[in-house]
């Protein structure tokens, strides 16, 4: 049970990094289509509030068109956003949801068969497949509670009206409401977001992959005052011809490990290849250079494997900028230096020099940029 509730709340507490998922489907060529999708959701929603418009069961008076018209229009201006301009950023993306939601509302309590009102409420659920792909949890609850709220005043209406006055049905509304929005598509989510996590996790180590490095450096507070360390194992390829694969997977696993364990809690911890880790974190010079020496320790002195191991650190710090690019300058100014640090003769951490040069160029060790145990 404690783990489920571990799961729940790491699931509640994930960003759903929009930018990361867009970059995605747009490294796969699926960006255009996904954009057709959605803005043919929209010309869909706008055929339906026509014919609704010339039914019957349509909006009457003055005031119940002109929300109708509104919705019209809404639906309209989104497919004509969706097919003709750049994907929205995500701050945009929320704002036309909950537009959407306020149009289809509104429309569903201006129809004047309280029935067909409370079908439409459906389209309710047509957002929220949205809110489930590409926002967090916590957009989606939102995004129920405004939906349950919704079918609450239609079947209050339902029962009141003289000619249907069914509470049979109202409650059967309401129940197929909370069975789409709250049961299927949170269900959803958290199944696309295991697999998600599954995708950005090293599989042997439990430590995230390359991929998974890549979505939480994009995250707001990484984009500022941020250490990034690179650290390569020492004579690794000696490990597996000497002693096989399965004792070169428990040293990566231990060295995984050990790194977790010696790392802050919120730092993120990479296993970026085959011997090949990353740590970032919210670090000044000194304090960076600290952990880079306290991971060096914790791996030379890790128990419970049957050879001895070091590794070689490389460091690079940054005290400010805001730019996409600049996590991935830091992960190769950190590259660099550890390259340098395995020129030395491993087991060895090596500062980066300044990572706002563009071509980093690394100093001759000194004292305070180096440090290596013989």
């Amino acid at each position: 049970m404690g783990d489920s509730r571990a799961i729940l709340r790491s699931w509640w507490r994930d960003p759903a990094h929009y930018g990361w998922f867009v970059r995605t489907l747009e490294s796969h060529s699926g960006l255009r289509l996904i954009k057709a999708i959605i803005g043919a959701g929209g010309a869909l929603m706008f055929v339906i509030n026509m014919l609704i418009w010339m039914s019957p069961a349509g909006p009457t008076g003055t005031v119940g068109r002109t929300i109708f018209a509104a919705a019209g229009a809404t639906a309209a201006v989104w497919t004509i956003r969706w097919w003709l301009f750049p994907w929205p950023r995500a701050m945009t993306s929320v704002t036309m949801l909950t537009w959407a939601d306020l149009a289809i509302t509104a429309s569903c309590l201006v129809d004047s068969d309280r029935v067909y009102g409370a079908l439409s409420a459906m389209l309710l659920v047509v957002t929220g497949s949205y809110i489930t792909f590409f926002h967090s949890p916590k957009a989606l609850a939102a995004h129920a509670g405004w939906s349950l709220l919704t079918v609450g005043v239609l079947a209050v209406l339902l029962v009141a009206d003289a000619e249907s006055n069914d509470l049979a049905l109202a409650g059967a509304m309401v129940l197929i409401m909370v069975a789409a929005i709250v049961v299927v598509l949170p269900a959803l989510q958290f199944c696309y977001w295991v697999l998600r996590i599954d995708v950005l996790s090293d599989p042997l180590t439990l430590l995230l992959n390359r991929r998974g490095l890549d979505y939480y450096l994009h995250r707001p507070r990484y984009q500022q005052h941020m250490c990034v360390i690179a650290l390569d194992l020492d004579s690794f390829k000696t490990v597996n011809d000497t002693f096989g694969h399965t004792i070169g997977d428990e040293v990566l696993v231990s060295t995984a490990e050990r790194l977790r364990a010696a790392a802050d809690p919120d730092a993120l911890v990479a296993r970026t290849g085959g011997e090949e880790f990353a740590v970032v974190d919210q670090l000044d010079r000194a304090a960076a250079l600290g952990l880079g020496e306290r991971l060096r320790r914790a791996v030379a002195e890790s128990p419970g494997i049957p050879v001895t191991v070091t590794v070689s650190v490389g460091v690079a710090v940054c005290d400010g900028g805001t730019d996409a690019g600049r996590p991935q300058l830091l992960l190769r100014c950190a590259d660099n230096a550890m390259y340098r640090a395995k020129r030395l003769g491993g087991n060895t951490v090596v500062l980066a020099e300044d990572p706002e040069q563009p071509m980093i160029q690394l100093a001759e060790p000194t004292r305070e940029m180096v440090r290596r145990t013989e």
